[in-house]
């Protein structure tokens, strides 16, 4: 790897945690408005816009943002659904169901219990799958998933992974057996409050985990994902900071998209409360302000979420949303009592999902990407 090639770390350590926060709650009712009066934003009116000084603004926010997503992505939806490989983790985490600390039946998935899986998807109609595991080298690292993606780039033409960081050299060899989109999060980017949360293992690392996206565009992947997990810290300024580090990326790596994603802490096994909370009303706030930042970014929403705050976000601004979710390895058909990574609260159906969508004047996507773009 060349060590020497560009980072964002230099830039990340050019900022203060508590300048940003502190300037975010600054923020005055003239401030906000003078961003939503420009054509384009800002990193200071993403600040303005997140501000608790935009709350009086949410209709006004949530107007533009319908508008700025329909332009670009027309009135599409995209469905995906997450597929658990594993739930093996060396990594103590404190918010975590997988955490190694945690004494639950560890569960990795064969060849055989991977094609049952894929099975049940395809029946729901799912033609984009996103692979997830826990964070353990040794049990789901590089040679497993040789092994794997060639079964699964047999029956889906979308293919994102959220797995543990890895070299920029494993990165290009998943983009060449099928991979297109890679997602991570940094969870916080307080760099101390971090540290309080990742305890033990590879994931205790911050700048390895900061430098991953980096790794990933370097590596030609299609897609990027980016966000913070809301509720680790002050979810304004974690949010501050994915603005940054997403507008960094696209600047160095402009050949690849990026999707950002709203993770709520929800209950798990060996549970934490959240440090700060974001209300329904806050959230939806915050989903407008990303897509007056940015209107080119693709904005995620999982089952995490409610039936009745996902129905009302699908017109808001987001682009991809999940249904019939398993968040637990061989949750479709192999083991569908097993312990889930965290709680679902949408439990509808793809089938009652996409009826939502359409209801919503929707039109929903079951893929964007095809195998036969790689040649392209």
């Amino acid at each position: 790897m060349d060590n020497r090639r560009k980072m964002f770390t230099p830039i990340f350590n050019q900022y203060n945690w508590d300048d940003e926060l502190q300037s975010i709650y600054r923020i005055t009712e003239a401030d906000v408005q003078r961003a939503l009066a420009r054509e384009k934003r800002s990193l200071a009116d993403f600040k303005a816009l997140i501000s608790p000084a935009a709350a009086p603004f949410l209709e006004q926010l949530a107007g533009m943002s319908r508008l700025a997503t329909q332009k670009r992505f027309g009135k599409t939806i995209q469905l995906y659904a997450p597929l658990y490989l594993s739930n093996e983790c060396q990594n103590i985490c404190t918010y975590c169901g997988f955490s190694l600390d945690n004494k639950i039946p560890r569960k990795t998935l064969t060849a055989i219990e991977l094609l049952q899986e894929i099975n049940v998807l395809k029946e729901m109609g799912y033609r984009h799958v996103l692979l997830v595991t826990g964070e353990a080298k040794k049990q789901v690292g590089m040679p497993y998933f040789r092994k794997m993606l060639p079964l699964v780039k047999q029956h889906f033409q979308q293919i994102s992974m959220e797995v543990q960081p890895l070299d920029m050299e494993d990165y290009m060899e998943l983009h060449a057996l099928g991979v297109n989109t890679i997602l991570v999060y940094q969870e916080t980017y307080h760099r101390e409050d971090y540290r309080k949360h990742h305890l033990k293992g590879k994931k205790a690392n911050f700048e390895y985990r900061l430098e991953c996206p980096d790794r990933i565009g370097a590596a030609g992947i299609h897609k990027i994902g980016v966000g913070a997990l809301l509720g680790l810290d002050d979810w304004r300024t974690d949010s501050f900071f994915a603005a940054l580090h997403l507008q960094y990326l696209e600047k160095t790596y402009w050949k690849s998209r990026f999707s950002v994603s709203f993770p709520r802490l929800r209950p798990h096994a060996g549970g934490m409360q959240p440090k700060t909370t974001i209300t329904d009303r806050e959230l939806v706030q915050l989903i407008c302000a990303w897509r007056l930042f940015n209107g080119e970014v693709e904005l995620s929403m999982s089952t995490r979420e409610s039936p009745r705050f996902r129905d009302h976000i699908i017109s808001l601004g987001i682009t991809a949303i999940s249904a019939g979710s398993k968040t637990n390895p061989g949750g479709y058909a192999v083991e569908p009592q097993s312990l889930e990574q965290f709680e679902i609260d949408d439990s509808r159906s793809p089938e009652q999902m996409t009826s939502a969508i359409r209801q919503a004047g929707y039109e929903p996507v079951w893929k964007d990407w095809d195998h036969a773009l790689n040649a392209l």
